[in-house]
């Protein structure tokens, strides 16, 4: 597939190119790293329920997996990517705001729903800006993305100590900053005009390129990995709950979520030298294992007396459950995926993911009001199934690349 020639323009290298992409990264994961972790928190403390919690949190993720490839499509027709990256996040920072009217359960959902709408897109707008300059510059995307995963590391640290001086009620307003944030940094974004490949999870990738990837073997695969990666859904809505319910304090949550940080980012950096000649099967299973050892001793820490080191040592695993997931995948999309089909690839493993994990998240709220912390059993579960749909696809394995 031939692509558009680059205009003189195109062809400049912008000023700082590397330090800007990596502002805007460092930008977007620190509201993150405050709403995953406290975000829950927050909702209990405003006296809703399991159910209303569970809801809260996985209504928008069933949103974004139909509005964030069109938006992104639409990006990729505006005249400059960067343009729109300020709109969106302008207009997330503004109805965050919403988080400080009266917080009744239809107020909070329907901001949680309007926010996700323009919130979602960051990441992949911000990933496409990085990748053109891949491209067009030979700049090092893993140099650049990295720093996102620092700032979300120092976002789960920073949050938890700021709750422990303050409450839970001093959530909304991290957000909120960390937004501020944000907008500073996409003001800064490079102008490099229109991609010259769709953007990640862009609609029209998808249209055009996904038909010739609805097969057996892919499907199979990405279901199974959205599948095991789904299973973290009961650990993201309820797990900094249970641990402030057994008196944990909120500096101490912070300290837990962020070693799981630490423990993915040193997987990203040994995967090449360690796993890199392993197949991806085997990549998805030991996942899949990980994360079933993982929920089994997640309810058994603290009653057997292993305390918070006991915690600290489980997530470890975060390292395999979720590492090698997103590392598979790609390395899945790499060998199989012919290189002008990987953008729908990415949105076909995107849908797989997101509807598995909303799923997962809305049935968290009742198995949290009935089991407790035992609800990581029915997530052992999860995983197990998607262990099972991997042994499926790898039993349809491909003789050529896919989406010739």
């Amino acid at each position: 597939m031939s692509l558009p020639p680059l205009s003189p323009e195109q062809l400049v290298k912008p000023r700082h190119f590397e330090l800007r992409i990596s502002l805007i990264f460092a930008a977007l994961f620190v509201p993150v790293g405050v709403h995953l972790p406290y975000f829950p928190l927050w909702l209990e403390a405003k006296g809703f329920d399991a159910g209303q919690i569970a809801i809260i949190l996985a209504a928008p993720m069933f949103l974004r997996v139909v509005t964030t490839p069109f938006i992104t499509a639409l990006a990729d027709e505006a005249k400059d990517r960067a343009n729109v990256l300020i709109v969106l996040v302008a207009s997330a920072l503004a109805l965050s705001a919403g988080y400080f009217l009266e917080p009744t359960y239809v107020v909070v959902l329907g901001v949680s729903l309007a926010l996700t709408v323009v919130w979602t897109p960051h990441s992949p707008l911000a990933d496409s800006l990085a990748l053109s300059g891949v491209r067009r510059f030979r700049s090092s995307y893993p140099s650049m993305r990295i720093w996102g995963s620092a700032a979300f590391l120092c976002a789960n640290l920073g949050g938890g100590v700021v709750l422990a001086w303050t409450s839970a009620d001093a959530v909304p307003a991290m957000i909120s900053i960390g937004l501020v944030g944000t907008l500073l940094a996409a003001l800064l974004a490079p102008r490099l005009g229109r991609p010259r490949r769709a953007s990640p999870l862009s609609a029209a990738d998808l249209q055009d390129s996904a038909p010739k990837l609805l097969n057996r073997y892919f499907l199979l695969f990405v279901a199974g990995a959205g599948v095991i990666n789904a299973s973290h859904g009961f650990l993201f809505t309820f797990v900094s709950i249970y641990w402030k319910s057994i008196g944990l304090s909120e500096t101490l949550v912070g300290f837990l979520w962020a070693w799981a940080v630490v423990a993915e980012v040193c997987m990203f950096l040994v995967f090449t030298r360690v796993f890199g000649k392993v197949s991806v099967p085997a990549l998805l299973v030991a996942a899949g294992l990980a994360a079933i050892v993982r929920w089994v001793l997640y309810p058994l820490v603290w009653p057997f007396g292993l305390g918070v080191p006991g915690f600290f040592a489980v997530q470890v695993l975060h390292a395999v459950s979720t590492g090698l997931i997103l590392l598979g995948v790609q390395k899945l999309i790499a060998e199989t995926v012919a290189e002008e089909r990987t953008g729908a690839a990415q949105g076909i493993a995107f849908f797989a993911n997101g509807f598995s994990m909303a799923a997962a998240t809305l049935l968290s709220g009742p198995l949290y009001v009935a089991f407790g912390v035992g609800g990581f059993y029915v997530m052992a579960g999860f995983a197990l199934a998607g262990i099972c749909l991997i042994a499926l696809a790898a039993r349809s394995a491909p003789e050529r690349r896919l989406g010739r």
